[in-house]
């Protein structure tokens, strides 16, 4: 018969095959109910819709959105797929910005089919799916992504309401940029005799700098006796797409969104004071700061640590106790690789503080930071060598939060733009707030990053004469939402203002 866990063994390890499979989700058909039942019960499998299930874990509470968002498309494409084969695709919007990299969770996702019910599946966490029936694009013209059926770009552009613009700016432009000529738009807009989505894509695309497609295709509908009339759909101007970012979407909205958040920042920080001339005694004063600030840190990551360990780990009377349980050995080994980490961001503190261009320095020196971080888990075995390797070799999720970081293919492409961004940008406020932010957004590595991105934002801080600003552990549920707002919604004045709000 078995005891209760070693039958809850059995069950693990069947679920465990599906893992290895890929599968972040199981059909009830796929598992006896039995061993159904029994996962359901101890929190590994949890109900998404009748049938479906998400492969869980039972120290996630309730209320956490971890486990879903992680699994949110990977589920959709094979439950769309189950359930229309090959005769549906995302809405022209919703395709537009999967091409340009945004995978942030939808509220709701809409979903064309000529099989659809006109019927809204609730999922789980507020999230739904909506499916409507209608027509698919034109042959050719979907295409599969990651296992999903999207428009084509050329017919999303064409297929998509004007509101897309102004509601998804930078995605927008994003797309725009990915377009090689107007040709690939104006055989979809003269088949269909689509004037005013014409004129509109024309205004776009002089809106970036792109005038002779928005020439092309003028020229063209007018030539074949259509009477259009150009518009540009985005309620406020931006600056044109650099040219040589085109080859990647993903180095384009990063771009983009630094292009659109710099004047909020400038307006909502207070003035730089000037890079100081005291280069020992800015350090001696930040030194003075190491103990609270590296408890605050490793705080709000999570870590259990206390002024006191920090101060032994930082004076060098900490040891490892053979005696120590797993939890402690893991936060006092973070206490050690912070303190570790700092001695080099000290370093990069003074090249800034004696002119070297901050961009530069970052550039140069955050994958010694991030080494020494790790480096005590590497040295207790907790963590592979190979991890502190680059950046990171797989998808990761934030804890509770619907940004889904770009995938690591193209961490690749986004890291150096955004170094050159910081090292481009003259304004000490930008530098500070988007040198956090865009850091955390692009997440390069699999842990670690919130700390990197303090560290960064220190830096920035510093190239400008502005004190280290410590973040209170207590102030952490307001510091992590007005990075969500900025992340899934690209609103930056909340976190600019909670940022200059600390100096």
């Amino acid at each position: 018969m078995g005891t209760p866990h070693e039958k809850l063994a059995v069950s693990l390890e069947i679920l465990s095959s599906f893992q290895k499979r890929g599968a972040v989700a199981v059909r009830s058909r796929e598992l006896t109910r039995t061993h159904r039942e029994r996962l359901i019960r101890s929190g590994f499998l949890k109900e998404i819709i009748k049938g479906w299930y998400l492969i869980a874990r039972p120290d996630e509470v309730a209320e956490e959105s971890t486990a879903w968002c992680a699994s949110f498309w990977d589920f959709c494409a094979v439950y769309l797929s189950e359930r229309f084969g090959a005769d549906y695709c995302l809405s022209p919007e919703r395709s537009l910005l999967l091409h340009v990299g945004n995978l942030t969770v939808p509220d709701q996702l809409l979903v064309r089919s000529p099989k659809a019910r006109n019927k809204v599946t609730a999922l789980l966490q507020g999230t739904s799916l909506l499916d409507v029936r209608a027509a698919l694009p034109a042959e050719g013209h979907v295409v599969e992504k990651n296992g999903l059926r999207l428009f084509s770009v050329p017919a999303g552009l064409v297929s998509c309401g004007p509101s897309f613009f102004r509601q998804h700016p930078v995605d927008a432009r994003a797309v725009l940029a990915m377009l090689g000529n107007a040709s690939e738009v104006l055989a979809l807009l003269l088949e269909a005799g689509r004037s005013t989505v014409a004129g509109r894509l024309a205004g776009a695309l002089r809106g970036i700098g792109r005038n002779r497609a928005a020439d092309d295709i003028v020229k063209t509908m007018r030539a074949a006796g259509y009477d259009i009339r150009e518009s540009d759909p985005f309620e406020q101007s931006n600056p044109s797409v650099p040219a040589a970012s085109a080859r990647s979407p993903y180095v384009n909205r990063i771009r983009l969104m630094w292009q659109q958040m710099r004047g909020v920042i400038i307006d909502a920080f207070p003035a730089a004071p000037g890079r100081p001339v005291d280069i020992a005694a800015y350090l001696k004063a930040t030194d003075d700061s190491y103990v609270m600030d590296a408890y605050h840190s490793l705080s709000i990551e999570g870590y259990r640590v206390s002024p006191e360990l920090i101060e032994q780990v930082r004076s060098g009377q900490w040891d490892p106790d053979e005696d120590m349980g797993d939890r402690q050995m893991r936060d006092a080994l973070a206490a050690r690789g912070y303190w570790q980490a700092y001695q080099f961001v000290r370093g990069s503190l003074r090249r800034v503080l004696e002119g070297v261009n901050p961009g530069v320095v970052c550039e140069e020196d955050h994958r010694d930071w991030y080494r020494e971080m790790f480096a005590p888990g590497v040295a207790a075995g907790l963590i592979k060598p190979a991890d502190l390797a680059g950046y990171r070799n797989g998808q990761v999720f934030i804890r509770r939060s619907r940004h889904v970081p770009p995938r690591y293919e193209a961490v690749r492409d986004c890291m150096p733009a955004f170094f050159d961004l910081i090292a481009e940008e003259a304004e000490p406020s930008v530098r500070v707030v988007l040198g956090h932010f865009m850091f955390v957004f692009i997440h390069p590595y699999m842990d670690g990053n919130g700390r990197m991105g303090r560290f960064i934002m220190n830096v920035m801080l510093a190239s400008a004469g502005y004190p280290w600003a410590v973040i209170p552990v207590e102030k952490r549920d307001a510091y992590m939402d007005t990075l969500e707002r900025a992340s899934v919604g690209q609103d930056i004045l909340p976190f600019a203002r909670f940022l200059a709000d600390l100096l």
